[in-house]
């Protein structure tokens, strides 16, 4: 989502993080109270009024008044364990495509024995169907295409024998599965299809060509035998999340990639970075290395260094190569939200999806070229990376608040040279997490999902959870409120001056989820907007519609008890940025994430993903398909009378 205010002053506001805070004015001035939510439009009516500092000590947090929301245009639903798609009266949804699905015409069917081959995966679309964008074409309202990511693959469904993989085919099968699928949607009568034999249905996966640009590209750390330059790599895999830039390209995060790595030396040492990026010599329950050299860090180790980037795709282009972007520098990505700073440079925010890691943002060097969308394909080759450092608020239970501020990340500046082990830019974007150490930067609850509000340009994270929170070093405060924290929270923050350039921002916890049924008040309980109606954990995937609904999407534990007991399977929720109250819209079918959204132009129809649907057993989602076999789906909801999503 891209988001641009008008500049209100080029004078970047002196502002220090370590001040007390400074709202009490400003709150009597415009007539809130301290937890009262300033609104875009009394926020720019008292910036004009008090200046530009105005931002780095507003208060944000939202009062909440259940049941008070005129954005909200349906009631909560219940809670749901059942192997099915439940929503709000008047909605319904239907399959849009599935795993296994051929992408032309005359293709090979999904076999759901297990015994189809990587050769005919690579032309279905692949499983666990995560982060998607929607791309209109220009001259036709009744097409687009749809970019959509492909996580990770399940083995119990995606082999017959279940088990691990046994042979190199067996890897390449596993490989084919992720990546990203990119497929053309047709609406007739009113009802959006995938088009099956478009021109422009193609895989890209974890052994399609891709190119490496940017600071890094070429690299020594970044070179192997079968590529002595450094510049291309054979696939992208473990993608999570997606961001979508404004000249029409997609942005595709690689998210747990060492877990595809290991070694055919178990006894192998591993040096700082790699132990810091997860590497192990068993790998972690994939096991690609015992049967594809490229794998095994033993023989081929600088092949780690080659993934856990933001790649870029054309949609438009059947025939391009996509692009790792080093520039975004090299950690578990989660997804790439865009933003324009006031002078038309962009900004992408990321979060690093791990417990303990970082917010990060990049920020152009040059500006984006509205007139001509070519001219900015190499704009993420250059800019400055920055990583989050929050204060540690005003220690509120219910809804915390206080100031933050971007560091940094260049070779030369705040301690990141040689003495501290980086001999150039590009080791600091291969090594951002060690690089974000050496500043200091704030240590988060696994930064998912960011989005920018289309209405205010705040942005929204979810930190899902963090159950060492309060060890490993990893102190309980600020944003990151509570020790084993194990149903998370969303962040918001504010920026100064609405500039998405500047380097110091205001934060709130938008909400801390919860579990009232079971635990009464803060902390477990989660903030005063969650309610035995509506409480969840884990919130992951976050999206806006047009109208500025803040759509939250969960991957959490779905046993329904002991601290989730009441809280069924992963859901979608639909949020009043203003007022902060939280509806139910759909529960997912059993042993799903809900995970991937996005929206028509019109906004009548939500399409969002269903993943790994009994992850571990016991469904057969959807239940139309042939073979009893659940398989990932990206579904469309629409309403009956054919009206907006949520209004």
């Amino acid at each position: 989502m891209l988001f641009k205010v008008a500049a209100k002053t080029s004078r970047e506001p002196d502002v220090s993080l370590l001040e007390e805070d400074q709202s009490t004015d400003l709150e009597k001035m415009v007539g809130l109270s301290r937890r009262g939510f300033i609104s875009a439009g009394a926020l720019c009516g008292a910036a004009m009024f008090l200046g530009g500092n105005l931002l780095s000590r507003s208060v944000l947090a939202a009062s909440v008044s259940a049941g008070t929301s005129k954005l909200l245009g349906f009631d909560s639903i219940p809670a749901a364990t059942s192997d099915a798609i439940s929503l709000p009266p008047g909605y319904k949804s239907s399959v849009l495509i599935s795993w296994g699905q051929p992408l032309q015409k005359n293709g090979p069917a999904f076999d759901p024995s297990g015994n189809g081959t990587a050769e005919q995966q690579e032309v279905q679309f692949g499983d666990n169907n995560d982060g998607m964008s929607l791309f209109e074409f220009p001259d036709d309202k009744n097409r687009a295409l749809m970019a959509i990511n492909n996580e990770y693959t399940n083995y119990r469904y995606l082999y017959p024998h279940g088990g691990m993989p046994q042979s190199a085919e067996d890897v390449r099968k596993a490989l084919a599965c992720e990546g990203v699928s990119v497929i053309e949607v047709q609406r007739k009568n009113g009802q959006w299809q995938f088009v099956q034999g478009s021109r422009y249905n193609r895989r890209i996966h974890g052994n399609a060509p891709i190119s490496l640009s940017g600071p890094a590209a070429g690299h020594e750390l970044l070179k192997t035998s079968a590529d002595p330059h450094g510049k291309n790599v054979l696939g992208t895999f473990q993608n999570c999340a997606n961001g979508k830039t404004p000249w029409g390209t997609y942005l595709t995060c690689e998210e747990n990639f060492t877990d595809c790595f290991g070694s055919s030396n178990a006894e192998q040492k591993f040096d700082a970075a790699q132990k810091r990026y997860g590497a192990v010599a068993a790998s972690k329950e994939i096991n690609w290395h015992q049967h594809d050299d490229r794998f095994d860090l033993a023989k081929n180790p600088n092949e780690l260094n080659r993934h856990g980037w933001v790649v870029e795709i054309d949609p438009f282009d059947p025939q391009s190569i996509p692009v790792k972007r080093t520039a975004l520098g090299r950690f578990k990505h989660e997804n790439a939200a865009l933003a324009e700073t006031h002078d038309g440079r962009a900004v992408v925010y990321m979060g690093d999806d791990e417990r303990g890691e970082f917010i990060y943002k990049f920020v152009s060097r040059d500006k984006i070229n509205h007139k001509n969308p070519k001219a900015n394909r190499d704009l993420l080759d250059h800019g400055t990376l920055y990583v989050a450092r929050f204060n540690a608020g005003d220690g509120n239970a219910d809804h915390p608040k206080g100031q933050g501020e971007w560091i940094e990340l260049s070779h030369g500046k705040n301690g990141i040279d040689a003495s501290t082990g980086f001999a150039d830019q590009a080791e600091v974007l291969i090594h951002a997490r060690l690089a974000a150490s050496v500043v200091k930067a704030t240590r988060m609850d696994r930064p998912e999902w960011i989005v920018v509000s289309p209405k205010d340009g705040q942005v929204y994270c979810t930190l899902t959870n963090n159950a060492k929170r309060g060890e490993d070093g990893q102190p309980v405060g600020g944003p990151n409120p509570r020790e084993k924290n194990v149903y998370g929270q969303i962040l918001r923050w504010r920026t100064d001056r609405d500039d998405h350039g500047s380097k110091s921002f205001a934060w709130d916890l938008f909400v801390v989820a919860g579990n009232p049924g079971v635990h009464a008040g803060t902390p477990k309980g989660g903030s005063s907007n969650i309610t035995p109606q509506n409480m969840f954990n884990s919130p992951d995937g976050l999206g806006f519609d047009k109208a500025g609904r803040l759509w939250i999407l969960t991957d959490g534990d779905s046993s329904n008890a002991g601290d989730f007991a009441g809280m069924g399977n992963n859901q979608m929720l639909c949020a009043d940025p203003v007022t902060g109250e939280i509806r139910r819209f759909m529960v997912g079918p059993i042993g799903c994430e809900v995970t991937g959204i996005s929206f028509s132009p019109d906004q009548k129809t939500l399409f969002v993903g269903i993943q790994h649907p009994g992850e571990n057993g016991g469904s057969t989602f959807p239940e139309h398909l042939p073979g009893g076999k659940p398989r990932s789906s990206v579904m469309a909801i629409t309403r009956e009378d054919g009206g907006v999503v949520g209004a």
